[in-house]
């Protein structure tokens, strides 16, 4: 399966810190969905057009079944994943979202405060992580029915 995978970090881009998000997303969809999984990788700034630019890229032109996003979710004024992801769907899936935020609750109050979602542009799955590899750990498991079930009906 080809699978997009998207790290939407400001700092990351600058060189600050390394992305350890990403490279935690491969682990877990190898773990749960796909060993065999071919990742398209991109890391961008917290710029909106450029992640629907890329979004749209991953989807219709390299054709990934699936587009995995992390970072970019929270309240800040920079965070617009979902706002750039909404702007791209064709349908909304937002049980992936509440799922996720549901999940982290308990251990983590804050985590109300994500907005991740998740939805459909075509035959491709978009679903947009939290930006820390131990949510991605906790979020992404989970989610991996849901995903393996949609990517069968939009991939017929």
């Amino acid at each position: 399966m080809k699978i997009g995978r998207i790290t939407l970090s400001d700092r990351a881009v600058a060189g600050v810190y390394e992305d350890l998000s990403g490279p935690e997303i491969e682990r877990v969809v190898r773990e749960c969905i796909d060993p065999a999984a071919e990742f398209i990788v991109r890391l961008l700034p917290d710029e909106q057009d450029l992640i629907e630019q890329s979004l749209r890229e991953l989807t219709d032109d390299l054709d990934c079944a699936l587009v995995i996003t992390t970072g970019g979710t929270g309240p800040a004024p920079r965070d617009v994943t979902p706002e750039a992801t909404r702007a791209v769907l064709h349908k909304e899936l937002p049980g992936f979202g509440e799922i996720m935020r549901a999940r982290s609750y308990d251990r983590v109050p804050t985590a109300i405060l994500s907005r991740s979602t998740a939805g459909i542009r075509g035959r491709s799955l978009i679903l947009n992580l939290p930006g820390n590899p131990r949510s991605i750990r906790e979020c992404l498991p989970p989610l991996s029915p849901a995903t393996l079930e949609c990517l069968q009906h939009i991939r017929a």
